[in-house]
Parts: C-alpha cells; structure tokens; sequence
C-alpha cells in the first residue's frame, strides 16, 4: 500500500512551499491542510513542537521544516548522488536559514526607524556576503547551475523559493549575481514545478 502524505501549514507560501514544491517535482499526491491564522491559538497545542509545517505520513507525524524537506529529500532522489554532496546540500540549506533569519528580522520588525536599519543591514551586508558564497559554490559545481552535483537537488528548490522573498526587500536584488538568478529560473522552468506555480493558491507570502 502506497504512503499517504497530509501537509499542514498556514495559508501562506514561506516554510511549507519548498516541500510542496518537492512533491510537485516528484510528482507525489499529497493533502495540503491549510489553517487560517485566527484559527491557530486554538489548535497549536495539537502540535508536537506547537509550530508549523507538519508532515503526515501514514499514522506518523514529522516537525520542522528543514527535517521534512530532508526526509522527502532522500525518498524523492533529490538529496545528492552520495554522502558528501549530502553533507554540501545540508551546510548550504543551514547556510540559508542563517540568511533567512537575517531576512526575518527586519520584515518582522514593527518599529519603523530600525526596521529601515536592518532592512539596510540585510541588503548591503548579508546579502553580499551570502549571495557571493553561493554564487561561488555555483561557479565551484562546474559551473552550475546547480549548487551540488549534476543534477537538481532540494537546496536548488529551497534557494530558488527564498530568492523570491528576499527580493521583496528590494527589487533588482539579483540583478548582480547571474549565477543565481540562472539557478532560480533553472528550478522554476523544470515542468512539474511550473505546473504547481501556476495553479497553487495566491497568498502574500
């Protein structure tokens, strides 16, 4: 009997995109629960950690995201041909939750003077000194235009979905690094995914 797959999440794109995404991409069903914020108070302790994404599989439960996209990872063959491109793949997703969590800061921020601050900090500082490395991992990779290995892997779609949130801070982000934005498109064309861009729901983020 086949696995059955139950994404929760809120009705937004953020965390829980780049797994759907990688269901898209191997084109596995799977239910896509959404909750409304104003509904959470009252059903995050039904959670294990009280956060979101969930994944369901079967009668199990997994947590966190970064877990569910590795685990999905290694089912779907998107976790590299062998155990060091699957240590590079885990560092440069790390890597990318730093610069995520840079990201967060000031667009959680409410307090308009330093948001504006770190809003600058995250353009002129963290971006350049992110986007440089994975532009040089690229350039590493034979010239890409993956990050690992030869074929498309689960940090490619994770990078490619969180380029589009950082270029919220400022549009034109990535108009210096080619490599990426060579990456982004790469990912986006691949048909599976197109097919799941342009039916998913429209949210903010």
């Amino acid at each position: 009997m086949a696995e059955t797959y139950k994404l929760t999440y809120f009705n937004l794109r953020a965390l829980a995109e780049p797994i759907r995404l990688i269901f898209a991409y191997a084109g596995v069903e799977y239910e896509d629960v959404r909750i409304e914020r104003e509904q959470w108070p009252e059903q995050k302790e039904n959670y294990p950690w009280g956060q979101l994404p969930v994944l369901q599989v079967g009668d199990k439960t997994l947590c966190q995201s970064n877990t569910i996209g590795r685990f999905l990872a290694r089912k779907f063959n998107l976790a590299g041909e062998d155990e060091w491109e699957s240590a590079k793949i885990d560092e440069l997703v790390d890597a990318l939750t730093d610069l995520r969590s840079e990201w967060r800061k000031f667009f959680m921020e409410q307090d308009e003077t330093k948001k504006a601050e770190l809003k600058k900090a995250f353009v002129e500082t963290a971006v350049p000194k992110y986007f440089g490395k994975f532009e040089a991992q690229i350039a590493s990779n034979n010239g890409g235009p993956y990050l690992v290995g030869k074929n498309l892997t689960w940090v490619d779609i994770q990078t490619a979905h969180f380029l589009e949130f950082f270029e919220v801070s400022k549009p034109g982000l990535l108009d210096s690094y080619t490599a990426l934005k060579k990456l982004r498109e790469t990912v986006f064309e691949n048909d599976k995914i197109k097919a799941w861009l342009e039916k998913r729901p429209v949210t903010q983020f």
